[in-house]
């Protein structure tokens, strides 16, 4: 039953924004079919594929935008990204939602502390200095890989943890909500959700796949609302738009076919990679924040 909720919600929120973003475009006389709808699939097939892996879809979308020069209007970035991703992440929330058995309680409880804590995040965390978060989740990103690769290898015995619960309970329970309630803070910060809850997860005794359905449901609730104060304040570029999305619609039913095959080792080792990538991606965002400053 909740899980037929779940999949109603997803559907109604990505038929809206469809609605509104077809309805954005025909305000600003953008078409929905144009000479850069192929580029833009496989900027969504490529970005979206990768997000489904865990490694995440706004850096590497920014990447790729600022070394083909897509964007006309860098003040459009955000909004162009939140968009973009937010009906493919439907879809990967869908996938492992049906998929991969997490407990309701769990799942919906470690879902609901994120979306309250990225909604608080606005307020909390433009105040404090985001470079030094930015580098602090990193070396915390670093240190955590390097145990996990410990672990894995046999060298250490300190982590010891079964890694094979779908559901947390007690004070694994109230650690996990207040986890993922600070990773939701964090977002604002510009530090990614699904690296750090893919390693808490891994900490706290789960399934390495059960980090899936939790990171992407939660974003996958977050990105629409999101969405709509940018199309409203006409604050994205239409250009490929629809492309970028039907590609990361495709990249993500690749993509978690291939996660859902995979073993609990080689998930273990993704998530180690999918670390050291996050982390060297919040080190460079904070370099150029000290340039900027």
């Amino acid at each position: 039953m909740m899980v037929i909720a779940i999949v109603v919600l997803l559907m109604l929120l990505s038929i809206g924004l469809f609605g509104l973003l077809l309805a954005g475009a025909r305000r600003q006389a953008a078409p929905f079919f144009d000479h850069s709808f192929g580029f833009g699939m496989v900027i969504g097939a490529v970005t979206d594929f990768l997000d489904t892996l865990g490694i995440g879809s706004f850096v590497v979308s920014t990447a790729i935008f600022q070394a083909s020069h897509y964007l006309k209007d860098e003040r459009k970035l955000p909004g162009t990204l939140n968009t973009m991703h937010a009906i493919p992440t439907a879809f990967e929330a869908f996938f492992f939602v049906t998929a991969v058995a997490v407990e309701p309680v769990t799942l919906i409880s470690l879902v609901l502390a994120a979306t309250l804590g990225a909604l608080l995040g606005s307020e909390v965390m433009t105040k404090l200095n985001q470079r030094w978060i930015q580098l602090i989740m990193a070396g915390a990103l670093v240190i955590t890989a390097l145990l996990m690769a410990a672990k894995l290898l046999g060298w250490i015995s300190l982590l010891g943890v079964a890694n094979q619960a779908t559901g947390l309970s007690g004070w694994k329970l109230l650690v996990g909500i207040g986890g993922n309630f600070i990773l939701g803070l964090l977002m604002s910060a510009g530090v990614g959700l699904y690296a750090p809850c893919m390693v808490m997860v891994y900490f706290l005794g789960l399934t390495p796949i059960a980090a899936f359905p939790i990171m992407m449901l939660s974003c996958a609730l977050l990105m629409p609302i999101s969405a709509v104060n940018f199309i409203r304040h006409d604050r994205v570029d239409y250009r490929g738009l629809f492309g970028i999305i039907l590609g990361g619609i495709i990249g993500v039913v690749v993509a978690a076919t291939l996660v859902k095959s995979l073993s609990l080792t080689a998930l273990s080792w993704l998530i180690v990679l999918v670390s050291c990538w996050t982390a060297f991606s919040l080190w460079r965002a904070a370099q150029r924040r000290k340039n900027v400053l």
